[in-house]
């Protein structure tokens, strides 16, 4: 069944009715859905399936994010919209998303409201699964504390999950964010569990690259975290079928280019096309982005780029 996205409590009872199930609730923002989140989310899903009467495994959470509200300068670009939260929320198995619309008023509504009004009276919660950090309410007042002694109050259970760990780092969207920043696509994948993707459309470029170097598709996303400006590995995802390819990200500086593309060659494909839908997944870092003294140059390096590419997926059955 798929997952069923309700916005607002009305929403939610007209969806569920006045004897709607009791809930295993997940809250957070969840950016990235990365590896600790999907901790949560499969903590949700077996108390739920455990549960034999019903329960709805649901997640909470915010859109958009609370501190583009509260401290905008302080928003952290973020690494997958609204509708890429979902369908990962989808793809893992989760009956219902409730996306509350964070404003001014929802933010002044104090903890134990909060959980009054979203966990017990709307959700009916039965088991509520967060991290070890988790705040809530009115200036963040409410931990995990509050929450126990509110939910042994109300009925349901407080499950605080554990961060997840990679090479002794704990994973975490601000430090998947640092990777990417940097480049390394490579971290991000593992705190990810998959590799970091882009998704968007298909938009016409300049045609200067086809002429002069080599074809491209252009990536037009709204997705707001972008890796380091340079040259990558990566696989595109197009009507389906899944096509190894080098993708540059940058401002084209041997062009004098200021505005930034995304532009990925794609191995074994040769149509031409300027609409659809794309995904470009990042594997491996290949360079940094550079201005040549000429064209020729530029597209000496772009074959050797794309050798190298080819070179990584050959490789990629064996890497470690």
């Amino acid at each position: 069944m798929a997952l069923a996205r309700l916005n607002s409590a009305v929403e939610w009872i007209e969806h569920y009715g006045a004897d709607r199930s009791r809930t295993v609730v997940a809250i957070g923002n969840f950016d990235g859905v990365h590896l600790g989140h999907q901790k949560i989310l499969h903590g949700v899903l077996e108390r739920a399936r455990a549960g034999g009467d019903g329960l709805l495994a649901t997640v909470l959470t915010f859109y958009p994010h609370p501190v583009r509200v509260l401290r905008p300068a302080a928003a952290p670009a973020l690494l997958a919209t609204i509708e890429q939260r979902l369908a990962a929320f989808d793809a893992l198995g989760m009956d219902a998303a409730l996306v509350l619309q964070f404003d001014e008023e929802l933010s002044r509504v104090s903890a134990e409201e909060f959980a009054r009004r979203f966990l017990v009276e709307m959700l009916r919660a039965k088991a509520v699964l967060v991290g070890a950090n988790f705040r809530f309410g009115h200036k963040q007042a409410g931990d995990v504390n509050l929450l126990s002694a509110i939910g042994g109050e109300n009925g349901f259970e407080v499950c605080v999950i554990e961060p997840v760990t990679v090479d002794g780092i704990v994973v975490s969207s601000s430090g998947i964010r640092q990777a990417l920043a940097e480049g390394r696509v490579e971290d991000a994948a593992k705190f990810l569990g998959r590799p970091f993707s882009l998704a968007g459309e298909i938009r016409p470029g300049t045609g200067t690259g086809r002429k002069l170097v080599v074809p491209t598709l252009n990536l037009s996303t709204e997705q707001e975290m972008l890796p380091r400006n340079g040259v990558y590995a990566t696989e595109v995802v197009l009507g389906g079928k899944r096509y190894s390819s080098a993708t540059n990200i940058g401002v084209r500086p041997t062009f004098d280019g200021t505005r930034l593309a995304i532009e990925s060659h794609l191995f074994d494909f040769s149509e031409q096309l300027i609409s659809g839908q794309m995904e470009v997944q990042f594997c491996k870092r290949l360079r940094d982005e550079q201005k040549f003294a000429s064209v020729d140059a530029l597209r000496e390096q772009v074959l050797r780029d794309i050798e190298r590419a080819k070179g990584y997926f050959r490789d990629a059955p064996t890497r470690s």
